[in-house]
């Protein structure tokens, strides 16, 4: 296949994007944009099998893990399930992570002591699924860089990491140590604003091996999407992020690292297949 694009992370299950049609039609007006492959995440156990399903439909790949934001109602048979379908689908190519898994210490309901254990918990153990079953991780990172790093040294395959760092907003110091561990960073729409300054510097300062593109559709809209609080309330929509952004991200992480769009998309599509080795057979 020649070089495309690839949404390394976008949540193409969500109700923002209506029912199946509409959710075809989404998918087809990113292909018609040049993103080749979506990978989806999945956020808790009901929706796993709608992810699968969606992924084989449109030739894309899929994710299966316990959302942080999603811990808070999950069991230890979640666990379980999530141990038996990463046995049953072990050999679906289109499976390619653990995810969308991590730490939330920004929401203030999750940041109680007990949901911080509990949140770990899942975590730890759904590092330890990912180990045994030989497979990367998509990891949430939300004010919690340092704790989830902790547990990456801690569980460690004998093969060392691969993932993607989603959305990811530290600090460079905390970047080189995800990039040191095996992972590639996803770099998205948070990036089009101006005033996201460490940001934007952390896309400047990173080699170039270790970027990723996403969107996180329907979340996370580039700001010519984004409309305010205020406009909102005086009746003007929200943009509707979706994996069609891409390119047009992709332009905004060019020219601040002062290079061709078509250099960044060879790059790019390397690195997600780095990061997420199963791509590799899929493209």
């Amino acid at each position: 296949m020649t070089v495309a694009w690839i949404d390394t992370h976008c949540h193409l299950d969500a109700p923002e994007f209506g029912a199946a049609d509409e959710a075809d039609a989404v998918r087809q007006a990113a292909r018609d944009a040049g993103v080749a492959h979506c990978v989806i995440p999945t956020v808790e156990a009901a929706n796993w099998s709608a992810v699968r399903t969606l992924a084989h439909r449109w030739g894309d790949s899929y994710c299966l893990g316990i959302h942080p934001l999603y811990v808070p109602q999950a069991s230890d048979a979640d666990l379980q399930a999530l141990d038996a379908q990463l046995r049953l689908h072990r050999d679906d190519p289109r499976l390619v992570a653990v995810g969308e898994i991590g730490l939330d210490f920004f929401v203030p309901e999750l940041c109680t002591p007990p949901m911080r254990e509990k949140q770990e918990f899942f975590y730890r153990a759904q590092l330890q699924l990912a180990a045994a079953a030989g497979l990367p991780v998509v990891l949430h990172v939300r004010r919690s860089a340092d704790r989830l790093l902790k547990f990456l040294r801690q569980i460690r395959p004998a093969i060392g990491w691969t993932g993607i760092a989603h959305a990811f907003n530290g600090s460079l110091l905390q970047a080189q140590a995800f990039v040191d561990l095996g992972f590639k960073l996803g770099f998205g729409g948070a990036l089009s604003f101006e005033r996201a300054l460490q940001l934007r510097h952390l896309a400047q300062a990173l080699p170039l091996d270790a970027l990723v593109l996403e969107t996180d559709a329907p979340d996370i809209p580039p700001h010519w999407l984004y409309t305010t609080a205020q406009a909102r309330q005086d009746g003007v929509p929200q943009g509707r992020n979706t994996p069609a952004e891409i390119p047009r991200i992709a332009q905004v992480l060019a020219q601040l690292r002062g290079m061709e769009v078509d250099g960044l998309r060879a790059a790019v599509w390397r690195n997600a297949q780095a990061a997420l080795p199963k791509l590799a057979a899929l493209l």
